[in-house]
């Protein structure tokens, strides 16, 4: 367990990387910058609270936190870096608030036990394979705000059943949608001009 002092202001990059030991960490609210892999590997982490002085989450950020099960974002986090939480396999539940605009590539990639996850109206762009091969993942819902569905999205995500895109979307990146086995049903709106190459591969 580590406490930081509330003396701190910036957690630098990869501070606590691959402290394969570390189950719980508390971070102060005079911390308002936490720096790329600064906890990935940390593999038995499993409690970690944010607190709301806090703009932006980094790059790989908790990327690999295995033993990772649930964690709140506050509604001062405006963007969540590429693979922020890359194989969170344990990771079952997140919210991500009204004040996020921007969702990293990548960016809950291989966390397989994520069963539900709403993407608020703030969000213009969901990046490439943002929820790959999330399994788990049965329901997601797209806002009317999001003009750009990056390639591999939703690749492998074989327990979604169906998925409505919004009329506000006018690209879907290739394998978007590949290897989705369960999905039954889609709604592609006419605002739609591009669909990219094995988009609906075996499905």
């Amino acid at each position: 367990q580590v406490t930081i002092p509330s003396s701190v202001t910036s957690i630098g990059e990869s501070c606590f990387s691959n402290c394969k030991s570390l189950t719980q960490i508390a971070i102060p609210s005079s911390v308002a910058s936490i720096k790329d892999s600064c906890f990935s590997h940390c593999e038995l982490l499993k409690q970690i609270a944010i607190p709301p002085s806090l703009t932006s989450l980094g790059t790989r950020c908790f990327d690999t936190c295995k033993s990772l099960t649930q964690i709140t974002i506050p509604s001062s986090v405006t963007s969540i870096g590429e693979k922020c939480f890359y194989y969170c396999e344990s990771l079952t539940q997140i919210t991500i608030p009204s004040s996020v605009t921007l969702i990293g590539s990548g960016c809950f990639d291989n966390c397989k036990s994520l069963t539900q996850i709403t993407i608020p109206s703030s969000v213009t762009s969901i990046g490439e394979k943002c929820f790959y091969y999330c399994e788990s993942l049965t329901q997601i819902t797209i806002p009317s705000s999001v003009t750009l569905i990056g390639s591999g999205c939703f690749d492998n995500c074989k327990s979604i059943t169906q998925i409505t895109i919004p009329s506000s979307v006018t690209s879907i990146g290739e394998k978007c949608f590949y290897y989705c086995e369960s999905l039954a049903q889609i709604t592609i709106p006419s605002s739609v001009t591009s669909i990219g190459e094995k988009c609906f591969y075996y499905c």
